[in-house]
C-alpha cells in the first residue's frame, strides 16, 4: 500500500477527535485522553508520511476518485511532510500543556467543552493548508484553522482579549477576501484552480495578467505571514491571548502564511519576476520587527515583534530563488517553528511563577527556578542564532545563498540579517539580565511581584498586597522541556535535516516531481530545464 494515499487522515482524524472531544464536553478526563491520544496517533502517520516522501519523493492523493485537475488533490513530497510533523509535534506539547493548566487552574483560560475540539479543528486546518494541491482548499484550510483561532483568541472573554480578536478577525477576513478576489481572477484567466495545472497555464498568460494575479496572492499571503508592513496588527493581537493559545499561533499561523509564498513563487510564479521586492520587504521586516522588540519590556510582546522580524529570515531565503538559499528557509521555517513555540511557553511559565510577563516586575528567576532558567536559556540562544544552534546554522545557509547571489541588495540582506540576529540577542540578554539573573529588589516596579524565595511576601513602598509565589504543574514544565528537547535535537541532526531540506528544494525549483506527481508522468513541464540548470546555484 502507497503510505501516502493515508495523507487525508492527516486532516480527518482531528476532525474526528474534535467530534468526539465536543461529545465528552461532561467527561474532562475522557475529554483529554481523546484530543492528545488521536493527536499523537495524527504524529505517528505523518512521521510515516515523512518517511515515504523522504523515500519516495512526491505523491499526490486524488479524493473522491476525481482525475486530476478537477477534484481536489493533496499533495505529499518533502517540504509539506516536514511541514506536518513539526507542526503536529508542536501542537501536541502545546495541547499537553494547555491540559496541565487547564488542570491547575480549574480551565478558567481554556474551559473543557470549548478548547479541545477547537484546537482540533484548528491543527486540521493547518494540515489541511499543507497537504492541499489547489487554491481552493488552500483557501478552505486557511478558513479552518482561522475561524478555530478566532475562538481560541477570545478565549475567557475579557476586554483586552475581545478588542485584540477584533482586529485579528478584521485583518483575518480581509486578507481572506483578498485572496478569494484572487483564487476568482486564477480561475476567469486559467480555468483551473488546481496548482499543477496552474504551473502550466499561467506561463501562457500575458506578463500583466501574471504580474497582477503574483501580487494580489503575495499581498494576501504577506498578510497572514505577516510580512512588513502588513505585519502591524501581530503584536497587539498575540500577546492577549491565554500562554497556550499565543504559543501555538506564534508557532504556526504565520509558517502557514510563508508556506503558501514559499509554494506559490516556486510552482505557480518561478523566476525572479518579483525578487527584488521580496528582498526589500525581507530586509525590512527582520530590521523594523527587531527595533520594535528592543523597546518592549512585557517579554510577551518583545518575542512577538522577534517573531515578525524572523519572519523576515524565511523571505530572504525565497527572494534568493536559489537552492540554497531556498534550502535554508525551509530549514530555518522548521526551527523557528519549535523555538518561537517553545519561548512563549516558557514565558507562560514565567507569568505564572512570578505573576508578571513584564520584566520592570520581575528579578531573581535563575536563584527561584534555575529549571526555568535552562529551559529560557536554550531556546533563547538558538532563536538568536549563537553556534552551535540550528538557528545559526540556518542563518550560515541564508548567509550563503546571499554571497553567492552577490547582488547589492543581497549583501544588503547579509547585513541586515547578521545585524537582527546581533540585536536579536540583545534583547534575549535584556530579558535574561533583568528577569533571571538580577535581584527582585532591583525591579524598577515600587511594588516587584517575584520574590527571592517562594514562602517571601511582598514588602517595601508601595506594596499593598501580599503574594506567594506559584509552583508550577509538572505536567506544564515537562511539555516546555520536551519542546525545548526538540529544539536542540534540529541542532543534533541538522545534517539529515539540512538534506532533506535541500531535496525539498531542488524538488520545487525544478517542479517536475510535483506536476508529474499530480497529472501524471511525462506532463510537460514548462521551462523546466532552466529551472534545472539553475538548481545547482548558478545564476
Amino acid at each position: 500500500m502507497n503510505i501516502a494515499s493515508l495523507a487525508p487522515l492527516a486532516v480527518v482524524l482531528p476532525i474526528l477527535g474534535a467530534a468526539l472531544t465536543f461529545l465528552l464536553i461532561r467527561h474532562s478526563r475522557a475529554q483529554r485522553a481523546v484530543s492528545i491520544g488521536l493527536l499523537s496517533l495524527t504524529l505517528a502517520l505523518e512521521c510515516l508520511l515523512l518517511a515515504a516522501a523522504w523515500n519516495g519523493g512526491t505523491a499526490a492523493v486524488t479524493i473522491g476518485g476525481w482525475i486530476p485537475p478537477f477534484g481536489i488533490v493533496m499533495v505529499v513530497d518533502q517540504f509539506s511532510s516536514l511541514m506536518l510533523v513539526v507542526s503536529s509535534a508542536v501542537s501536541l506539547a502545546v495541547l499537553v500543556y494547555a491540559t496541565g493548566q487547564g488542570m491547575a487552574d480549574g480551565d478558567e483560560d481554556a474551559p473543557v467543552s470549548i478548547f479541545h475540539p477547537t484546537y482540533l479543528i484548528l491543527v486540521a486546518g493547518v494540515s489541511n493548508a499543507f497537504l492541499s494541491g489547489d487554491l481552493f482548499n488552500l483557501y478552505v484550510g486557511f478558513e479552518i484553522l482561522l475561524t478555530a483561532s478566532y475562538v481560541l483568541m477570545t478565549l475567557g472573554g475579557t476586554g483586552p482579549r475581545i478588542r485584540a480578536g477584533v482586529t485579528y478577525v478584521v485583518v483575518s477576513v480581509v486578507s481572506s477576501v483578498l485572496f478569494l478576489i484572487a483564487i476568482a481572477m486564477v480561475y476567469g484567466a486559467t480555468g483551473t484552480v488546481n496548482m499543477a495545472d496552474l504551473a502550466i497555464k499561467l506561463g501562457e498568460l500575458d506578463q500583466g495578467t501574471r504580474t497582477l494575479l503574483h501580487v494580489m496572492l503575495l499581498v494576501a499571503f504577506g498578510i497572514k505571514a505577516a510580512v512588513f508592513p502588513l505585519s502591524f496588527w501581530l503584536p497587539d493581537s498575540y500577546p492577549t491571548a491565554p500562554a497556550p493559545v499565543t504559543a501555538v499561533f506564534a508557532g504556526l499561523l504565520t509558517k502557514v502564511g510563508v508556506y503558501a509564498m514559499v509554494r506559490t513563487e516556486t510552482l505557480l510564479f518561478p523566476g525572479d519576476t518579483l525578487n527584488t521586492p521580496l528582498m526589500v520587504v525581507a530586509l525590512l521586516t527582520m530590521v523594523v520587527g527587531i527595533l520594535g522588540a528592543l523597546a518592549q519590556s512585557d517579554i510577551k510582546r518583545l518575542l512577538s515583534f522577534t517573531l515578525v522580524s524572523h519572519i523576515g529570515y524565511m523571505v530572504f531565503g525565497l527572494a534568493m530563488s536559489s537552492a540554497v538559499g531556498l534550502a535554508a528557509a525551509v530549514f530555518y521555517v522548521a526551527h523557528h517553528i519549535t523555538i518561537q513555540t517553545s519561548l512563549f511557553l516558557v514565558t507562560g511559565l514565567i507569568e505564572r511563577r512570578g505573576g508578571s510577563s513584564s520584566v520592570d516586575r520581575l528579578g531573581g528567576l535563575a536563584k527561584l527556578s534555575p529549571v526555568l532558567a535552562l529551559l529560557f536559556f536554550i531556546p533563547g540562544m538558538n532563536l538568536a542564532g549563537i553556534p552551535p544552534f540550528s538557528g545559526f546554522l540556518g542563518k550560515v545557509g541564508l548567509i550563503q545563498a546571499g554571497i553567492e547571489l552577490g547582488t547589492p541588495l543581497a549583501y544588503a540582506l547579509v547585513i541586515g540579517g547578521v545585524v537582527t540576529s546581533l540585536l536579536t540577542l540583545l534583547a534575549i540578554a535584556r530579558v535574561w539580565n533583568r528577569a533571571f539573573w538580577r535581584r527582585p529588589t532591583d525591579a524598577e516596579h515600587p511594588a516587584p511581584v517575584l520574590l527571592a524565595t517562594p514562602a517571601a511576601r511582598v514588602s517595601g513602598p508601595g506594596a499593598k498586597v501580599n503574594n506567594t509565589v506559584t509552583l508550577l504543574p509538572r505536567t506544564m514544565v515537562g511539555s516546555t522541556a520536551g519542546l525545548v528537547v526538540l529544539g536542540v535535537a534540529l541542532t543534533v541532526f541538522a545534517g539529515p535535516l539540512f538534506s532533506l531540506s535541500d531535496r525539498a528544494a531542488r524538488d520545487m525549483l525544478d517542479r517536475t516531481p510535483y506536476i508529474e506527481a499530480v497529472l501524471g508522468e511525462g506532463t510537460a513541464v514548462p521551462g523546466a530545464p532552466a529551472v534545472a540548470t539553475s538548481v545547482g546555484g548558478a545564476r
